[in-house]
C-alpha cells in the first residue's frame, strides 16, 4: 500500500512551476503518492500534467495569504486527516508556516532565498517545531545562510538539496544556432553574449552594460542580447545609450521558454549580485555555452571551475571576462559542461541524495 506525501507551493510563477516538477520527480518509482497544492494561481491543466500525481489549485491571491491564514490551514488540516501524509515538502516560508500549523505533520521546508529567518517570529516558530522539521536550501550558500540565522537549530537538520534539470528534455527542446538566431531576430553573423533574467536590481544589468561598454571597441562584431522584462527597462536602455552601445545591446523582453534558444548565444553571462542558485546557468551549460558569472550565492556551486568568475558589482573584472570569452581564451567543451550538470544537478542524482539524507531518515523514523 502506497503512502501519501504532500507538496505545498506558494504559486507557480517562474521558476516555481518547474520547482514543483523537480520535487515531484523525487517520488517517481517510490512507494509514495504525491499530492501537490498551489496556493495561488488559477487552475492550469498543462502544469498539473507536468507535475504529475494529484494537483490541487487553491486559487488564493497573495493578499488572501497575508496574516494568520486560518482558512488555508483549516483546508490543509482536513486533507491531512483524510490522507495521513507521511510528510510535507513546503516551498517558501508561507507554505512552511502553513504546514507547521497542522498538528503532527512532518515538514521538509525548502528555502529558495536569503534572509528567510531574519525575522524573530519566524525563528521562534521553527525552533519550537524542530522535532518535526528539517530545512533545506537550494544551494549550500542558502543552507549556510539558514544556519547563520538559526545557530541553535540542529545543523544536521539544515541541508542542501540542489535545484535540478532534466538534461535530456532540455537538450531535445533547444534548437540549433541558426534557427535560434532567426527566432530571436539576431544576425547570423557576429559574436553574441547572452543574458537571461528579469530586469530587476538583483540581476545587476547596470554592471553588465558598464563592463560591456569598456571593451566594446575591442569586440567590433559582438553584441549583447538580454532576454527578460521588468521595471528597469527604460533606465537600462538609457544607460546603454549614454554609454554609446545602444546599437550593440538588444533588449528582447520576455521570451517564453527562453532556454530553447540559448544556442543563439556564443557565451552566457550572469551578472547578478543576489543569486540563490541560478537555474539559467544549468540551461546554458546544457546548451554548451562558455560562461562568465558573478562570484556570489549559488553560482560558483553550479558552474564550478568550468566558468569565469568575476567580483560582484565590478565592471572592470566583468569586461576582462567578456574579452576572454570573445577571444576564445576560455575553452570548455560541451561534454564537460553536460557532465557536470548530469553529475550534480540531474533528477536522478538529487533523488538519491535526498532519500539518503540522515536528517530525512531520522524525521521519517520519528526519532
Amino acid at each position: 500500500m502506497k503512502k501519501n506525501i504532500l507538496q505545498i507551493c506558494h504559486g507557480y510563477s517562474a521558476p516555481f512551476g518547474d520547482v514543483a516538477r523537480q520535487w515531484a520527480r523525487l517520488f517517481d518509482g517510490s512507494d509514495y503518492e504525491l499530492t501537490t497544492i498551489f496556493l495561488t494561481g488559477n487552475k492550469d491543466e498543462v502544469l498539473a500534467r507536468e507535475v504529475g500525481g494529484k494537483v490541487l489549485f487553491f486559487e488564493y491571491t497573495s493578499r488572501d495569504l497575508s496574516g494568520l491564514k486560518r482558512g488555508l490551514v483549516k483546508r490543509i488540516k482536513a486533507l491531512h486527516l483524510q490522507e495521513h501524509y507521511e510528510f510535507c515538502v513546503a516551498h517558501r516560508y508561507k507554505s512552511i508556516y502553513s504546514a507547521l500549523s497542522v498538528k503532527g505533520l512532518k515538514v521538509v521546508g525548502v528555502n529558495h532565498a536569503y534572509g528567510v529567518y531574519d525575522k524573530w517570529l519566524r525563528r521562534v516558530l521553527v525552533m519550537s517545531q524542530k522535532s518535526r522539521l528539517i530545512l533545506v536550501g537550494v544551494s549550500s550558500a542558502i543552507r549556510d545562510d539558514i544556519r547563520k540565522a538559526l545557530p541553535s537549530f540542529p545543523a544536521e537538520q539544515v541541508q542542501t538539496v540542489y535545484n535540478r534539470i532534466n538534461v535530456k528534455a532540455i537538450q531535445e527542446t533547444q534548437v540549433d544556432r541558426s534557427s535560434a538566431r532567426e527566432f530571436l531576430g539576431v544576425s547570423n553573423n557576429g559574436y553574441v553574449f547572452g543574458a537571461v533574467g528579469r530586469l530587476h536590481p538583483d540581476k545587476d544589468y547596470k554592471t553588465l552594460l558598464s563592463g560591456f561598454a569598456r571593451v566594446s571597441e575591442d569586440m567590433p562584431d559582438a553584441c549583447l542580447v538580454i532576454i527578460g522584462q521588468g521595471g528597469l527597462e527604460l533606465r537600462l536602455k538609457s544607460q546603454a545609450e549614454a554609454l554609446g552601445i545602444s546599437g550593440k545591446v538588444h533588449f528582447l523582453g520576455f521570451v517564453k521558454d527562453a532556454y530553447c534558444y540559448f544556442k543563439a548565444f556564443d557565451s552566457f553571462v550572469l551578472s547578478s549580485d543576489y543569486e540563490p542558485f541560478g537555474m539559467v546557468l544549468l540551461e546554458a551549460m546544457v546548451a554548451g555555452l562558455p560562461i562568465a558569472y558573478s562570484n556570489c550565492g549559488g553560482s560558483p556551486e553550479v558552474v564550478g571551475s568550468l566558468g569565469i568568475p568575476f567580483s560582484v558589482n565590478n565592471p572592470e573584472e566583468l569586461s576582462r571576462a567578456l574579452l576572454r570569452l570573445y577571444t576564445g581564451q576560455h575553452s570548455i567543451s560541451c561534454d564537460q559542461l553536460i557532465q557536470r550538470v548530469s553529475r550534480y544537478f540531474s533528477d536522478e542524482v538529487v533523488r538519491e541524495e535526498f532519500w539518503n539524507l540522515p536528517a530525512l531518515k531520522k524525521l521519517l523514523a520519528g526519532t
